[in-house]
């Protein structure tokens, strides 16, 4: 319960902030190039000094917490100390226009959460708080979204790559309880509202392999161009941001704006609201969208600053879907939307069940469960091609070795 209402808090607040940019914006929409340079400015230092541990999606430090057999340097990453930080600075971020989500955020601040519960309670087995961890980061998809099988499928597919017997009570509790009271407080909603759209089987093929393969293989590029960013670019330029990693920050966040004004203010903060009016049908967005949402993700996650890249990523391939109707006349816009989001997640995660589950329940729609399901493989494949490693186990190892540095680095794949 006590995960619910942290993601509840999250959600309330970042939506605020969120509003409270766009409104600076209809005041005067040049203030982006003043207000989002220095906030990634000063995001980026407190997250240095203040709240280390908290910067990017937050889904890489909960992997990580998982094979950290030190009790003391996995709370450097899982803390209530590290969950107020990032609830705070993903807020700021979303203040400043940053294209970032909180749905990462929240599996750190579960996994933290339930963490420091199993310190507190002092519970003996040994392998308890790895569970309780695995838990906690399950609980916060379930709750940031309200969908409780993605919740346990999050879990085994990419959280733990397992899923054993000692750890699946855990993990359901935790989800049964988290979606319990996000829904006692928000309701049974959906995440992107609800569609009825479907596709006829015969005539299926043609989507399913433009967005599969689209998706799939833009994603996979977006998450290579992160993970190269990670682990440091070469040359003179990579030794200048590492440098001074602020004033990349500050660039960064003038990059978003500039790509901010060329979309008309539509591509700041998660997309959620982008994305849920063009499922629902109220609301078109040109067909640059796509291509400056993913441009905008990459220069906010880049940056160091925290935020996830869940919300964000579903919003590209809900654009991408929508661009693609514009080639595919007499197949639903709906349709092509839920696969392309489905897709390009896919792309990005390279977590194919997950993505089925979670744009289902997001959706509130499985007539399409098939060729979503089709639709995910191809872009599995497609992103592999590009990106052959995925991109949180691989984000994840950088945590390792910065909390293991006087040891060898453990291999993050379960046995």
């Amino acid at each position: 319960m006590t995960i619910a209402l942290a993601a509840m808090l999250l959600a309330q607040i970042t939506v605020l902030g969120d509003g409270l940019f766009h409104r600076v914006l209809a005041y005067r929409g040049w203030l982006a190039f003043l207000i989002t340079p220095t906030a990634f400015a000063a995001i980026l230092w407190m997250t240095k000094t203040v709240f280390p541990g908290t910067e990017g999606s937050g889904i890489p430090q909960a992997i990580a917490a998982l094979k950290i057999p030190i009790l003391a340097e996995r709370r450097s990453i899982l803390s209530l100390r590290v969950a107020v930080g990032k609830i705070l600075l993903t807020t700021l971020a979303l203040c400043a226009g940053a294209s970032v989500g909180r749905e990462g955020p929240t599996v750190q601040v579960g996994a933290s959460i339930m963490s420091a519960l199993g310190r507190w309670m002092r519970l003996p087995a040994a392998g308890m708080e790895s569970a309780l961890v695995l838990a906690g980061g399950a609980a916060g998809i379930a709750a940031a979204f309200n969908t409780p099988l993605a919740g346990v499928m999050f879990a085994i597919e990419e959280l733990s790559r397992s899923f054993e017997e000692r750890t699946s009570g855990t993990v359901f509790t935790a989800v049964i309880v988290a979606g319990i009271g996000s829904m006692a407080v928000l309701g049974n909603y959906t995440y992107f509202g609800h569609t009825d759209a479907t596709l006829d089987l015969r005539h299926a093929w043609r989507p399913v392999l433009a967005c599969g393969l689209s998706g799939g293989l833009l994603g996979g590029v977006f998450a290579q161009i992160l993970i190269a960013f990670s682990q440091g670019l070469p040359g003179r330029i990579g030794q200048l941001v590492k440098r001074h990693p602020i004033v990349f920050a500050a660039l960064c966040g003038l990059g978003l704006a500039a790509v901010g004004q060329l979309s008309g203010n539509t591509i700041y903060g998660t997309g959620y609201s982008e994305a849920r009016g063009m499922i629902e049908g109220t609301r078109s967005l040109p067909l640059s969208f796509a291509p400056l949402k993913l441009v905008a993700t990459v220069l906010s996650y880049i940056s160091g600053i925290p935020g996830g890249i869940f919300a964000p990523s579903l919003a590209v391939g809900a654009g991408l879907g929508a661009d693609l109707a514009r080639l595919m006349p007499g197949i639903p816009v709906g349709a092509l939307m839920i696969l392309g989001m489905g897709a390009y997640f896919t792309g990005v995660v390279q977590a194919p069940i997950t993505a089925v589950v979670i744009v289902m329940e997001m959706t509130d729609n499985q007539s399409l469960g098939i060729p979503l399901m089709a639709t995910v493989l191809l872009a599995f494949g497609a992103s592999r091609l590009v990106c052959p490693e995925a991109i949180y186990r691989t984000l994840a190892h950088s945590f390792l070795d910065k909390a293991l540095r006087h040891q060898p680095r453990l291999d993050l794949e379960v046995k």
